[in-house]
């Protein structure tokens, strides 16, 4: 499996800061040292260029904040102070998810262990997010003509508001996201389906209302699946609120990965939120959904 990795995923943070920038690092660090993946099956992500992000954001956005004269609302709203560092980091991401969306085109699968960041609207970004990796991804294929139609399934605990945004008037696009219904966003943006669950959702619920849900997604036969596989939902994450256990985390990454391999339908995995106490628990949700990639997909299955 190809996977995409950059050293600048990782910022310093203020002492205290709520974000956990380690694990980006921590999860490179835990997929290698179980054995999950390999070197040479991680990629160096390199910064998408300024003018490929126009296709999903405003060229006055783009520049203020790669030369660091964004209103300082914006920066507040993301939540991360402005740096170099977090520019670098922000377009590093975006390269990482379009990277590896052209692999999983050629091979089936493939992944980038940063992006997911739903958050990021057409004129700014919030919620840790700068510039939305899936928008710019899915968009850039459809106007490279290398795709007819996408689908976005994001199961972040939090609703995917800027990608709603941004994707929501392009009939070859369908979004649908899973997520807690009194959970930031306060104000969510329509998705093309939504599915909002209770605080102290379980597996059992979840998995259900998914099982019941992929049929949907599945019947507008998407040329490619971006999945936002955030970890928010597990039970001991400070922002999550729902129940899943890991076993029902990887459950859940399974049945989505199952349905795009049966339908030969090209998979990115992307990350998303995950702000567990302790981090470990974070890291080890997202090293499993990599134990479930390698499990599903079987390697040169799609050469």
């Amino acid at each position: 499996m190809v996977v995409f990795y950059s050293d600048s995923y990782t910022v310093q943070l203020p002492a205290g800061h709520r974000f956990p920038m380690q694990k980006y690092r921590m999860l490179r660090d835990a997929l290698l040292e179980q054995g999950v993946l390999c070197h040479d099956e991680l990629h160096e992500a390199t910064p998408i260029a300024m003018e490929e992000l126009e296709v999903a954001h405003s060229r006055g956005y783009i520049r203020s904040f790669c030369d660091g004269s964004v209103d300082p609302k914006i920066v507040r709203r993301i939540g991360i102070p402005w740096s170099q560092a977090f520019v670098r980091r922000s377009l590093a991401s975006v390269g990482g998810t379009l990277a590896a969306a052209r692999v999983a085109l050629a091979h089936g699968v493939a992944g980038n262990l940063a992006g997911g960041t739903h958050h990021a609207f057409r004129d700014y970004g919030e919620g840790y997010c700068v510039f939305n990796d899936i928008a710019v991804a899915a968009l850039t294929l459809l106007a490279e003509r290398a795709v007819r139609s996408v689908a976005v399934i994001d199961l972040d605990v939090h609703q995917g508001n800027g990608t709603a945004s941004i994707l929501r008037h392009d009939p070859r696009i369908f979004t649908f996201s899973i997520h807690g219904r009194k959970n930031f966003p306060f104000t969510k943006i329509p998705s093309t389906l939504d599915l909002p669950v209770e605080d102290g959702t379980d597996d059992t619920t979840y998995l259900a209302l998914l099982s019941e849900a992929l049929p949907r997604v599945l019947r507008f036969s998407p040329d490619i699946i971006f999945y936002q596989g955030g970890v928010d939902p597990l039970r001991t994450d400070t922002l999550g609120r729902l129940q899943l256990t890991h076993n029902g985390l990887m459950e859940r990454d399974r049945m989505v990965m199952e349905a795009a391999r049966d339908r030969e339908i090209p998979l990115v995995l992307t990350l998303g939120g995950g702000y567990a106490n302790p981090i470990a628990d974070t890291v080890q949700a997202h090293v499993g959904t990599y134990r479930v990639g390698k499990q599903v997909f079987d390697e040169g299955e799609w050469e």
